[in-house]
């Protein structure tokens, strides 16, 4: 039962990872018209009219919201990675359990910095812009947490499965 929780967990920590970096490397975190121009911004960069520029202001929010995702990325690949060497050296516990741990931190992080930005998003940029909206890279963002959560949970389960059987008779016990 072990490497079936654990597979899944480890499967849905890689999708995890795959979408967080995505989300957090991408600039289209939202749309708007600025100037009557289409506009999209990301964490690092905003883009109007195909052109790009780095964000020169520096705010609390996106600092936040930047420092919370590289985290959660982090936490997810090692998260992905203690969980893919419990199946390479048989069944290890506590890599199990400590993949499970950093896999719900990551989601949990990842949560944090989307509730940042959607709160100062809804708040300041909403009310700035008349014609704006959420895009792809912010939603692969909320897709990342359930998985990283997910992955997480099953990671957990699968260690509390393995724990709980009893072990296998040895060949003394005979």
């Amino acid at each position: 039962m072990l490497y079936t929780l654990a597979g899944g967990g480890t499967l849905c920590g890689v999708a995890a990872l795959v979408l967080l970096i995505v989300s957090t490397a991408t600039d289209y975190w939202m749309h708007y018209r600025y100037s009557g121009n289409l506009a999209n911004q990301g964490l690092w960069r905003f883009c109007i009219n195909h052109k790009c520029h780095a964000h020169t202001l520096t705010v609390a929010f996106w600092d936040a919201t930047r420092a919370f995702m590289l985290l959660s990325v982090l936490s997810c690949f090692a998260g992905v990675v203690l969980g893919l060497s419990a199946f390479a050296n048989g069944t290890k516990n506590r890599r199990v359990r400590t993949g499970g741990i950093a896999l719900l931190l990551s989601g949990f992080l990842a949560l944090l910095a989307l509730a940042i930005y959607t709160g100062v998003t809804v708040n300041f940029f909403g009310k700035r812009y008349i014609d704006w909206r959420f895009s792809w890279s912010y939603i692969l963002g909320w897709i990342g947490i359930i998985l990283a959560l997910a992955a997480g949970v099953f990671q957990l389960c699968a260690y509390q499965k393995n724990a709980a059987e009893p072990a296998p008779p040895s060949a003394s016990d005979s």
